[in-house]
């Protein structure tokens, strides 16, 4: 036999509860009926009180009384025949009421079984189907689909406290799982990064050795050779720590940082004298916990990216404040041609870049390095107006507390 569903089941439950009390009842109500009002009748009794009665009149009427005490004796037998008389009317009015109390019991039963069975049902719905609705969402949490955009809205307000609290914690598991699923990928690149960084560096010692021993010893015949393998061997030393950079978390001792100063130091270092530089601090900006040589090169990252998008002539202005209480935001704006919006996204990810040779590395360790600071990166641009990048910092690291 199939097994009954929650719904059914549950109807049968309310139903019983409501079904077996009424029967009970009934059967036990009807049953005192049928005994009681025979007896309330008191038909024997009054039979018995009749004969005797009808015996002690005989007796007394052997004797000689006065008028008086013959009419006495005429009124009590007429009284006695009377009270008989109702007896039997009363019994006979018994026996036919009896079964139309038990019609009666019966009707007001099946009536208090209809009424259960529409209650029933009643609560049956208003519970099994919110509650099929939402073990249809667990279903749907658990495989990783998305809720549906609108509930049917069905069953007490509790489960629409319910079905917000699911949807809510809906979310939170999805962006724990793509948060779990960035840790794996980036991981995963920090370990291959770490690995194309060792394969490389082993080769580089070397041949940035022979290449110096080279120059110095090569006629100029072959000093253009030697050149290019100065530069080409430059560029891969270069590839290869910033695979290392990538492949190792920022490390190093946590100090408060002046991140103007900081800043107005990194655009000395990088930013050429052919490009319009504006460098803008707003007042009262807090000291950030963090690690002094990790945010250098984070802000020299975005800088060079400027730089590049920017080209000779172009312009960069670099903004730093804390535009809500305990942030602090270095704004870098270039005059560059922009990102198309379907790109914005991806500027953040290991190897994605649009320059020949570069690694696209450049951003992704932005990315790591405020990450590792508790803090987070924002993109903004349109094509043709240029690019802002946004490194969002706390004042404090979130494992330093208050």
């Amino acid at each position: 036999m199939k097994r009954l569903g929650f719904r059914s089941r549950l109807f049968l439950i309310l139903a019983l509860f409501a079904l077996v009390p009424s029967v009970v009842l009934t059967t036990v109500w009807g049953g005192t009926m049928a005994r009681l009002l025979p007896l309330m009748s008191g038909a024997t009794a009054w039979d018995s009180a009749a004969a005797t009665g009808a015996r002690a009149l005989v007796v007394a009427r052997r004797q000689r009384h006065a008028a008086d005490e013959d009419s006495a004796l005429a009124a009590h037998e007429r009284e006695l025949a009377t009270s008989v008389t109702r007896a039997k009317q009363f019994e006979y009015l018994v026996g036919r009421l009896v079964p139309v109390l038990l019609v009666v019991g019966l009707a007001i039963l099946a009536l208090l079984g209809f009424l259960a069975s529409r209650a029933a049902g009643h609560l049956s719905r208003q519970l099994s189907r919110p509650l099929d609705e939402l073990v249809g969402w667990t279903r749907r949490i658990r495989r990783g689909e998305p809720l549906p955009a609108q509930d049917e809205g069905r069953g007490a307000p509790e489960f629409q406290l319910l079905r917000s609290g699911m949807r809510e914690m809906a979310v939170d598991i999805e962006a724990g799982r793509r948060a779990a699923l960035e840790r794996e990928r980036l991981e995963a690149f920090r370990e291959s990064a770490r690995q194309v960084a060792h394969e490389l560096k082993n080769p580089l010692t070397p041949i940035r050795f022979a290449v110096d021993q080279l120059k110095r010893k090569v006629g100029p015949e072959l000093a253009e050779v030697v050149e290019v393998l100065s530069v080409e061997s430059a560029r891969l030393e270069a590839m290869a720590r910033s695979f290392a950079q990538f492949g190792r978390l920022p490390e190093g001792p946590v100090a408060e940082l002046d991140v103007a100063e900081l800043v107005r130091d990194v655009v000395r270092t990088t930013v050429p004298s052919s490009i319009e530089m504006r460098v803008s601090v707003a007042e009262g900006v807090p000291l950030v916990q963090g690690q002094h040589d990790a945010i250098i090169r984070a802000v020299a990252n975005v800088l060079l990216n400027a730089v590049e998008a920017c080209g000779d002539g172009g312009r960069i202005s670099v903004s730093v404040g804390a535009p809500s209480p305990g942030e602090v935001v270095i704004a870098v704006h270039d005059s560059g041609p922009g990102i198309a919006p379907e790109r914005l996204e991806s500027i953040w990810r290991p190897y994605v870049t649009s320059k020949t040779g570069g690694t696209g590395l450049g951003l992704a360790i932005v990315k790591q390095t405020v990450d590792a600071h508790g803090g987070r990166v924002e993109a903004h641009s349109t094509p043709g107006d240029g690019t802002e990048i946004r490194l969002i910092f706390p004042v404090r690291r979130p494992d330093q507390g208050a």
